[in-house]
């Protein structure tokens, strides 16, 4: 579990980044200027020595669970959303090669020829060598998140710490680009986020982080420098922690 300490940093991170967080001002894909803005806050972090692995989801490309809801097979749906995730991470890992960044996609499903199929202890040997893996295709199983997948990916390489970069600054009451009065959290529990359902992370992806004592940090993404600053415990962020009562 992280350390309270102002001043501790972290040895590894994961950062989860939803997909609609790389549209930009687009309605699909990606926008070239986020993904190079977002890969220099990653290549500034990994290049002061911090260890970073990467969860990219893919609903700016395809929601299974959207296309479900529409009539399509759940676990088609699924697949179709795992291969977007891919499309992300390709995407990303390019674009962080060009920071000069040394960066490995790992695939939950295996395309050879794209990535390196998802290998715990190989992906363990990249991160000790300071190499930002990218993780791809979710779980590799249907009826699971990235949320999911990403509170899982962090906890096997026993991560300090999760963060989730988001379009806002943190977890609020409502939300807060419909509501003004919107109240924005600066710590919760597990139990206070689940309890009152709480757009942190789905409930799975939450019960998982709780029960391996993972803490989570939520913060504004496209703020430039602010991956740097909120792992370094400064800036404006909502962090996610065990209770005592959970412990």
């Amino acid at each position: 579990m992280m350390n309270s300490s102002k001043n501790y940093t972290p040895k590894r991170v994961l950062l989860k980044i939803s997909g609609e967080a790389l549209l930009g001002r687009g309605m699909y894909g990606v926008d070239p200027e986020i993904a190079n803005a977002i890969a220099e806050d990653i290549a500034s972090v990994a290049n002061s020595g911090i260890e970073v692995c990467l969860v990219i989801g893919g609903g700016n490309i395809f929601r299974g669970m959207t296309a479900a809801a529409k009539g399509m097979d759940r676990v088609q749906g699924d697949y179709a959303g795992m291969l977007a995730t891919v499309i992300n991470a390709v995407v990303m890992n390019s674009v962080l090669q060009q920071h000069n960044i040394d960066s490995y996609i790992m695939s939950a499903i295996s395309m050879p020829q794209i990535a390196e199929t998802y290998i715990r202890d190989k992906a363990m040997r990249h991160m000790d060598k300071g190499h930002v893996v990218i993780f791809a295709a979710g779980t590799g199983n249907p009826y699971f998140t990235t949320d999911t997948a990403a509170a899982l990916r962090a906890i096997e390489m026993d991560c300090d710490l999760m963060l989730k970069g988001t379009q806002v600054d943190g977890v609020y009451d409502s939300d807060p680009k419909k509501n003004p009065d919107a109240k924005r959290y600066d710590i919760l529990t597990y139990t206070e986020a689940l309890a009152k359902g709480l757009n942190v992370m789905d409930a799975t992806a939450l019960s998982l982080a709780r029960d391996n004592k993972l803490p989570i940090i939520v913060f504004d993404v496209h703020e430039k420098g602010n991956f740097s600053r909120v792992v370094n415990n400064e800036g404006v962020f909502t962090k996610v922690v065990v209770s005592e009562a959970d412990a």
